[in-house]
């Protein structure tokens, strides 16, 4: 398997040993999960997961630039949410990242998230 990692000065740096993105063989780009971390402080950002929300896709929206592509060519969304009460404020963020025909999604619940953030979101493009 032949794999191009995808590395975004402009991101916030991976927490772990993985890559911002991989483009594999067939030129699919896999995009990690983006957390609401401020790449000029390193820091979650603070507020409700609607401000969270726009922070992640600011930073997915970085990485995609990186690999030469954009929220437009973005195929699949994984949205991971500590409390599906946080479920419709997500919803209404993301209502204004993309428009028909949408990319499909998946929504889980998780017992937790990285750095305590509320919202983790990772692509397909």
């Amino acid at each position: 398997m032949t794999r191009t990692a995808v590395f975004d000065p402009h991101a916030p740096e991976p927490v772990g040993p993985y890559s911002h993105a991989a483009i594999g063989a067939d030129g699919t780009l896999f995009l990690s999960g983006q957390t609401p971390i401020d790449p000029s402080t390193g820091r979650l950002v603070d507020g409700e997961v609607a401000t969270q929300t726009r922070q992640v896709f600011a930073n997915l929206a970085s990485v995609l630039s990186a690999a030469g592509r954009t929220l437009d060519d973005v195929t699949k969304v994984n949205v991971y949410l500590v409390d599906m009460a946080d479920f419709a404020a997500m919803n209404g963020v993301y209502a204004t990242i993309f428009s028909s025909p949408y990319p499909a999604r998946t929504t889980v619940a998780v017992a937790g998230l990285p750095l305590g953030a509320r919202v983790e979101i990772e692509l397909v493009a």
